[in-house]
């Protein structure tokens, strides 16, 4: 720990500029969260006091292949970005966390009463009580603090705020009662943990994995418990291409329906067989008893499931033409890991609302852009949010500019793989 005062001066004197690029990958990215780093301090010390304070980040994911897999124990390919959540944190030597997110009500939570409340369902103080909760049933120490944390992941974006909010709260925890000592796979699923029983949003494993691992990482979640991470060492500038997001400016209300029915869907196909996820089932069964699967739970449990099939194929072909520096195949399989999600799938709009399609509009645009000069798909959760593009860096700019013309300004953001998961900073 050390005291607020001294970290502002310390940042002011730029003492902490070359783990600043280390952490955000992007010299040109210093200025920006050296003033941010100050400014939360600031607003720690106005909300609480001058204190004995640690600093935490956890970033947020993006999503590259493996979309909607990692519910049915599949197989994901994601990565940590340059855009986090971060926290000034300091021990209060009490039972209550004090928590205030920049823009929001004072969150307090008596880590004595940890049981759920339906009441909370949604808010931030379920998710805190969720991580707490999660981590005191394995063993590990709990306490109390004051906390000021701020995020530029965009919130309902796709890049998983709530897993980036989720992950450095047991972050924290690690940080400031556990010497660092637990497990990031650990923390992702006890962050898993709140968001589905505390928060009430049905949601696999991979956003809080790749925020709280780091890296481009393959993970494979045939056993959620024991799930095998492999990182893959990827740096798309090598390739002259950039990871772009597009904001669409799409609505998530009202969405969580949406995304539960993927899961429920795919699992009526994986119940057929007699089986909970479709990880335990064999593709070739599927295809031979496709008229009785079609009759037992409809087309779209079935097209949902072809996806799932093909998209296993998809990120391991994915991996293998990133290890083998094969970027043409990597690039090509984005594409049809992209179609497969928009054509089976069937998550880049709700069917209950037609005539709102931000995402279609932000993929036949791009597609229609792109051409020779990358791909693009739907990225995350889908129905709303957010597009993913891979694009030459050469068209960059002409792309950013067409794609802000139409979603409004600053809708493209171009972000960097972060090598770093949940972590303290200082």
């Amino acid at each position: 720990m050390i005291n607020s005062v001294t970290a502002k001066e310390n940042l002011k004197n730029k003492t902490y500029d070359a783990l600043l690029e280390d952490i955000y990958v992007d010299k040109s990215l210093v200025d920006y969260h050296r003033e941010r780093y100050i400014k939360a301090i600031k607003q720690y010390e106005t909300l609480f006091c001058q204190d004995e304070i640690s600093v935490f980040s956890a970033p947020g994911r993006s999503e590259v292949c493996g979309n909607h897999t990692d519910h049915q124990h599949g197989k994901v390919l994601a990565t940590s970005i340059n855009l986090d959540t971060i926290a000034v944190v300091a021990k209060n030597n009490s039972n209550v966390i004090k928590l205030v997110s920049d823009g929001y009500d004072m969150a307090t939570i008596d880590i004595d009463d940890l049981e759920i409340r339906e009441n909370e369902a949604g808010n931030t103080e379920s998710l805190i009580r969720g991580v707490l909760k999660g981590l005191k049933a394995r063993g590990y120490a709990i306490g109390g603090f004051n906390a000021y944390t701020t995020s530029d992941v965009l919130v309902g974006s796709g890049l998983s705020s709530s897993a980036a909010f989720e992950n450095v709260i047991g972050t924290i925890i690690s940080g400031l009662f556990n010497d660092m000592s637990i497990d990031p796979v650990v923390i992702a699923q006890v962050s898993q943990f709140a968001e589905n029983v505390y928060f009430k949003k049905p949601c696999g494993l991979m956003d809080q994995m790749a925020c709280s691992v780091g890296g481009m990482i393959n993970i494979d979640f045939k056993d959620p418990q024991n799930p095998i991470v492999n990182k893959i060492d990827v740096d798309f500038e090598k390739y002259n291409y950039s990871l772009c997001i597009v904001d669409t400016k799409g609505s998530h209300v009202d969405l969580t329906d949406d995304y539960a029915m993927i899961p429920l869907e795919m699992k009526k196909v994986a119940n057929y067989f007699g089986k909970d996820v479709l990880r335990e089932c064999d593709s070739n069964e599927f295809f031979l008893n496709l008229a009785e699967i079609r009759k037992e739970v409809g087309d779209r449990a079935v097209l949902r499931a072809f996806h799932f099939f093909r998209e296993e194929k998809n990120v391991d072909t994915a991996v293998e033409a990133l290890k083998n520096d094969d970027f043409d195949t990597f690039l090509k399989v984005i594409k049809k890991s992209g179609n497969s999600s928009f054509k089976y799938l069937q998550n880049v709009y709700a069917s209950r609302d037609i005539q709102n399609q931000n995402v279609s509009i932000a993929l036949a645009l791009s597609g229609e852009l792109l051409q020779k000069y990358g791909v693009c798909r739907v990225h995350g959760g889908g129905f709303a949010g957010t597009i993913q593009a891979f694009v030459y860096n050469d068209f960059v700019e002409t792309y950013r500019d067409f794609i802000d013309s139409v979603f409004g300004r600053n809708s493209c953001h171009i972000l960097k793989v972060r090598k770093h998961g949940s972590i303290q900073v200082i």
